[in-house]
């Protein structure tokens, strides 16, 4: 063999090749060819170092784009830490080998690996394997560490992890937007963007003005049929949703907002963008993190009627799909969700988003999985493969058939789960050894009342009551406000109703009550907004203690509280509510009084507010972020937010032990009550009630009657001891598992 021959021939077929993806597998194939050679591959090193299978001739091409070698594992990675050629006989028997399974690469003895080294940073390795158990010669050496250097110049380019990335496994993290696991085929959602279209001049404003008021027509008649085609899947929850865009298309600021701009000249894209990007701006600049969501709502409202107005979204029957759909896209609308068959919506990943958005509150009332701010997914097709792992909010592009059979596996048994938890409605949570432990459902989205009833709740732990504010133009009345109380408190019958007073302020601005603080959330919020706007919160007050003539389940709950003149003033303005209703005639009663843990300083002042306080519930969310001095809805930080920080649980034990000492009912509302982690070691130091979101209740439920309070306890014990969150979670998964309580974490 003619060594300098071969080597010319290679480099000559690689330049003549169309793109560096092209140059790739012509010098792999080239190098197996004209040397004879079993085996030619080249990996190429990810950004965690990992070495990706990019190109091979003669190992299982399924592999190929698929293979990941970990940093520093088997020969390839000792070939890329040592910057040096390994010519190796009998590969197996070497202390580094590392057999990759799908690559059927068992059958080659031989290994010959070369870095390809670039500024200094080895980027990949070439390797060389054959049957035989022998060692390259030093002429075939020489060649292929003179092609290692030609490949150097051609894998350093983007384009290489282009085409890498369409064909090979990745997995993406964002943010929990409804748990469950989806397997299904990607379908992308356009991206129109209304940010995008220019302005321009209004040729005709009179037809333009009568086209604007037609577009607002056909996009309220496309809402309704959304509607209408979700039915029976509604709960009030995603009713609202709809709602949001009713408000909004019969809002005057925003229609009459169009209509001016176009009868001052500007023609109606143009118009529209100005309008939407003037109130999405508004809920953006918002603190509360459910008030800032909504700007979504709106950019998604101006972007469903400019692609209608662009004849966009005109889709036949024959295109809706008719397998196992995934939608992907920047911010998936309800629009979106509304065009696929609810029996083939397996996921939902949107590149943008949180998960208070709309897209997340209906991917929750209908069982889809969604994951939020992945950030945008390039190399991504349709029908491409992808799995959706809410629970762990990660997503796995094109997934191996180890990866795929493995979610195939969580899928039936969580089916399995789903067919005892439908069982376990009319029971009660009791655990192995007959500890009761009571469970209560969230609301507060307009008059949702039903899903908490439907899954079993014993009560209402927290019922937020700015919702009605927040969907008004104005202040609601007290007979408005009346209206909406006696619905709830009918509704659970004689099951206690806790009904959180206004939590609204410098993060939480209404609309029509502007609020600007530098920081908010220290700010003018919660008990300290309600105490000074007194008029406000005496209508409040005396509306809920309407609603309640004549039952006896109102139970009154104070956000925010941190002082004790807090809590005096309030007695002050309940007593003085209580006379004039009874002076009115009104056969009204003094509900029990309680407040919600959320402000750290009230935990030490607990004892001493014993005689002013009926009961108390931990209001994990806050009292988490104000304890870690950590926003939960930062992406800056809030990958070291979590509720089971040591920190948090010393303090929630704390409050417990001052509860139980004072014979003080307590509960937890918050994402706690819904982390099987979390209730695991609530329940362990020493908690009985608990207040989640319906959709959670009935795995919550399944869990409990699961494990006993003796091995809840013991956890705690163990728990305790550390200090890291991490280990706390892996405790605690390890041991549920262990009792046979473990698929309650997928």
């Amino acid at each position: 063999m003619s060594v300098i021959l071969d080597l010319t021939r290679i480099v000559q077929a690689a330049a003549e090749a169309e793109s560096p993806s092209a140059q790739v597998s012509v010098i792999v194939d080239s190098i197996q060819h004209y040397m004879n050679l079993d085996v030619c591959s080249l990996y190429l090193a990810d950004e965690h170092g990992d070495m990706a299978l990019l190109a091979s001739r003669g190992l299982d091409q399924a592999a190929v784009g698929h293979v990941r070698i970990p940093a520093g594992k088997g020969l390839v990675g000792l070939v890329a830490q040592s910057r040096h050629p390994i010519n190796i006989a009998d590969a197996a028997r070497h202390p580094a080998f590392y057999g990759v399974r799908e690559t059927q690469e068992e059958q080659y003895s031989s290994f010959f690996g070369v870095p390809i080294v670039r500024s200094g940073v080895v980027i990949g390795v070439l390797v060389a394997q054959s049957r035989e158990a022998r060692e390259l010669s030093d002429d075939e050496s020489a060649v292929l560490v003179t092609l290692g250097s030609q490949l150097a110049l051609v894998v350093a380019t983007e384009s290489i992890w282009q085409d890498i990335n369409k064909s090979s496994a990745r997995t993406l993290s964002g943010i929990k937007g409804a748990p469950g696991v989806g397997i299904g085929q990607v379908r992308l959602c356009d991206d129109v963007d209304l940010y995008s279209a220019t302005d321009g001049p209004c040729d005709d404003i009179d037809a333009t003005l009568a086209e604007w008021h037609d577009l607002v027509n056909a996009v309220l008649a496309d809402v309704k049929r959304e509607q209408a085609g979700l039915g029976d899947l509604l709960s009030q929850d995603v009713a609202t949703v709809f709602d949001a865009y009713y408000l909004m298309l019969s809002d005057p600021s925003l229609v009459n907002g169009v209509a001016q701009l176009i009868q001052d000249g500007h023609h109606l894209p143009g118009a529209l963008k100005r309008v939407i990007h003037h109130h999405a701006d508004v809920f953006l600049a918002m603190e509360d993190p459910y008030l800032r969501a909504r700007h979504e709502d709106i950019r998604h409202l101006g972007n469903k009627l400019y692609s209608t107005w662009r004849g966009l979204h005109n889709d036949d029957e024959s295109e809706l799909p008719t397998t196992r759909t995934i939608l992907v896209g920047a911010q998936v609308s309800v629009s979106d969700i509304a065009r696929v068959p609810t029996e083939f919506l397996a996921g939902i990943v949107c590149f943008q988003g949180s998960n208070l958005s709309h897209t997340a509150v209906l991917a929750n009332a209908l069982g889809v999985p969604a994951v939020m701010g992945v950030g945008e997914i390039r190399g991504l097709y349709n029908r491409d493969l992808l799995v959706v792992d809410g629970n762990a909010a990660r997503v796995i592009v094109r997934p191996h058939a180890s990866v795929l059979q493995e979610y195939q596996r969580f899928l039936k048994a969580e089916e399995q789960l789903k067919s005892e938890l439908q069982q376990l409605r009319d029971l009660p949570a009791i655990t192995q050894d007959g500890t009761t432990i009571r469970l209560y459902a969230n609301s507060g989205l307009l008059a949702d009342i039903s899903p908490g009833l439907q899954a079993g709740a014993e009560g209402l732990g927290l019922y937020r009551t700015e919702i009605p504010f927040m969907v008004s133009d104005t202040f609601p009345s007290e007979d408005e406000q009346l209206a909406v109380y006696r619905q709830i408190l009918q509704a659970y019958g004689d099951k206690p109703v806790y009904m959180r007073v206004l939590d609204i302020g410098g993060d939480k601005p209404l609309p029509y009550f502007p609020i600007r603080e530098e920081n908010p959330a220290l700010g003018w919020r919660g008990i300290r907004f309600c105490l000074d706007n007194s008029s406000l919160f005496m209508s409040q007050i005396r509306a809920m203690l309407r609603a309640a003539e004549g039952r006896d389940n109102l139970r009154i709950m104070l956000p925010m509280v941190g002082s004790t003149s807090e809590l005096v003033e309030f007695h002050k303005r309940l007593k003085d509510a209580l006379l004039q209703l009874t002076d009115e005639g009104v056969n009204v009663q003094c509900p029990p009084v309680g407040i919600m843990v959320e402000v750290p300083s009230a935990i030490s002042q607990l004892r001493s507010w014993r005689e002013q306080l009926d009961f108390i519930s931990i209001g994990s969310n806050d009292l988490s972020q104000y304890l870690l001095a950590l926003d939960r809805n930062n992406p800056r930080v809030a990958a070291s937010y979590d509720h089971v920080h040591p920190a948090v649980l010393h303090e929630i034990a704390r409050v417990i032990e001052i509860a139980t000492d004072t014979q003080l009912p307590v509960s937890v509302c918050g994402e706690m009550s819904s982390d099987p982690i979390a209730v695991v070691l609530l329940v362990g130091m020493g908690m009985r009630t608990l207040s989640m979101s319906a959709a959670q209740l009935p795995k919550i439920k399944w869990l409990l009657r699961r494990i006993s309070l003796q091995s809840a306890r013991a956890i705690v014990a163990e728990a305790l001891q550390l200090n890291d969150a991490k280990q706390i979670r892996k405790l605690v998964a390890d041991r549920l598992y262990v009792l046979g309580a473990g698929e309650i974490l997928w």
